[in-house]
Parts: C-alpha cells; sequence; structure tokens
C-alpha cells in the first residue's frame, strides 16, 4: 500500500491571520505551509509519516506540494527514508491545481499500481484513530468487494453539517451518498467525512475521467478532494469507517487549539494514530 499526503495548498487563510496577529506570538509561522507547522513535539506531518511507517501496512509515502515550498519539504524529508517529494509546479494559489489534480499526479508520477491512503496534509485526528484499525476494517471491505474504498466519518453536531461533506450510509455502514455542506433539515445523518480515504488501485483509473468530465469546471470542484469522493459512491462500493473527530487546521485559533492539544493534552505521541 502507498501513502499520498495532499500539501500544495498555499495556506492563505492562515497566513492572513498570522499577517494580522499584533501580538507577535505566531510572527514564526510566517511563510510556513500547514503541513509543516510545529505542533507539539514536531511538524504536522512528522505525525502522519511516523504513524504511517510504525503501522506497517504503507512502504512509500509520497507528498505532493509546491514549487514554492517544494525546498522546504525536500529539507525536511531528509530525515525519512520512506518519503519522496513531487511539485505541482505551482507558485500560487491561483495558479494551484487542486486536490483530485495532485492525486492524479502522484499516481501518474509514481506509476503507483496499489491500493492507495490518501491523506489531507492539514488534518489530525483524535487518539481513538489507529491505522491498524484502519487497515483492518479495510482488508474486511476488501474482502466483500475487490474494489471497494473507505472513508472515515466522525460526528458532527447540528450547526456543523453546513461547513462539512456529510455522508449518508446504510445498515451496511456503506456510504449512499455525500451531500456537501447540507442545511441541517436536508439531511438526518450527522457523519462528517474527513480528507482521508482508502482508495482501492481499481478506483484509480477513475481519477482520470473525473478530471476529464471537470475539464471546463471552476477550481473549486476540483480543489475539495471531497468532491471525488462524491462522484466515486456512485461508481464504486465505498464504506465507512468511524472515529471520534478530528484536528483541521484551516486557521490561526484552529492551529492554537491543535497545538495546544498536542503539548498540554495527548499523553502518548509516541503510538499516536498507528
Amino acid at each position: 500500500m502507498k501513502a499520498v499526503i495532499l500539501a500544495a495548498g498555499y495556506g492563505t487563510r492562515l497566513q492572513r491571520d498570522v499577517s494580522s496577529d499584533r501580538t507577535g506570538r505566531f510572527a514564526h509561522l510566517a511563510g510556513i505551509p500547514k503541513p509543516l507547522l510545529p505542533v507539539g513535539p514536531c511538524a504536522l506531518i512528522t505525525h502522519w509519516v511516523r504513524a504511517l511507517t510504525a503501522a506497517g501496512s504503507v512502504d512509500c509515502i509520497y507528498v505532493v506540494t509546491n514549487a514554492l515550498y517544494r525546498a522546504a519539504f525536500e529539507e525536511w524529508a531528509a530525515d525519512f527514508r520512506n518519503v519522496k517529494i513531487l511539485s505541482d509546479q505551482t507558485r500560487s494559489n491561483d495558479e494551484r491545481l487542486g486536490a483530485v489534480a495532485c492525486l492524479q499526479l502522484a499516481v501518474q508520477h509514481f506509476t503507483i499500481q496499489d491500493h492507495v491512503v490518501v491523506v489531507g496534509g492539514d488534518t489530525l485526528f483524535k487518539e481513538d484513530f489507529s491505522l491498524r484499525e484502519v487497515q483492518q476494517r479495510f482488508s474486511e471491505v476488501q474482502a466483500k468487494c475487490g474494489d471497494g474504498c473507505l472513508v472515515l466519518s466522525y460526528p458532527c453536531r447540528d450547526q456543523e453539517t453546513q461547513k462539512y461533506g456529510i455522508l449518508e450510509v446504510d445498515g451496511d455502514l456503506r456510504v449512499v451518498c455525500m451531500k456537501e455542506k447540507p442545511l441541517p433539515s436536508e439531511t438526518e445523518s450527522r457523519r462528517a467525512c474527513p480528507c482521508f480515504y482508502v482508495l482501492s488501485e481499481e478506483s484509480l483509473p477513475l481519477l482520470d475521467v473525473f478530471l476529464q468530465q471537470k475539464k471546463d469546471a471552476p477550481i473549486e470542484e476540483k480543489d475539495a478532494p471531497g468532491n471525488f469522493v462524491s462522484w466515486l459512491i456512485q461508481r464504486k462500493p465505498v464504506y465507512v469507517h468511524q472515529i471520534l473527530g478530528r484536528f483541521d487546521v484551516g486557521n490561526l485559533p484552529s492551529y492554537v487549539e491543535c497545538d495546544l492539544y498536542f503539548r498540554e493534552k495527548l499523553p502518548d505521541v509516541k503510538s499516536y494514530m498507528a
């Protein structure tokens, strides 16, 4: 199994917050891509590399970044033998390819012919999350249907449905559909779907089909990876693995909350997520 960490975003909201902060406490974060932000004892993305390596199910980790941040990621990756960096060749947010195109780029560039764990580079999970449990659940899905894929869900509150992609599932925890930021009245589900997927090898060619269909669509339709998952649900079996929650580093307050949690509340960071 391979892993692709999507890290080509420009963190415009976070950098705007850092620039406008008058306390000076966060000046050291200026110009740092979100996956390389310090979270507790190490960079956010380092938590993923350590967990993916410790879990033992992934033999190579591909990180897709952009040309602006490529040197910073290559310097960080020098400490890891199983990490390879790929640039999407863009240098600004206006040029961005979008997360789905970045995933396709990694699959094509590295000629990936294997199941793929896809991870959002600005996301971490609560300590109940276990990659070994995810692997076990994915194996169960594969036993049911060899082309099956796996996504995560965690409970959200009524007022939060409009912030996330919301999964609706059947009694077997197979996803029936994903509604993008629905009103609470538009769905009974409260299952938010974070950017963490296990895509079967058989599903990877559909990246080309999706992007070909969306070639003339606005960048927003190709940027959010959940748009591909929503489209994929109608074409491949997709099942759910349930977790308690996540950290989504989108702006400065969410970063501060995440960093504080890791520094003060996470008891055993060495075994985290593995």
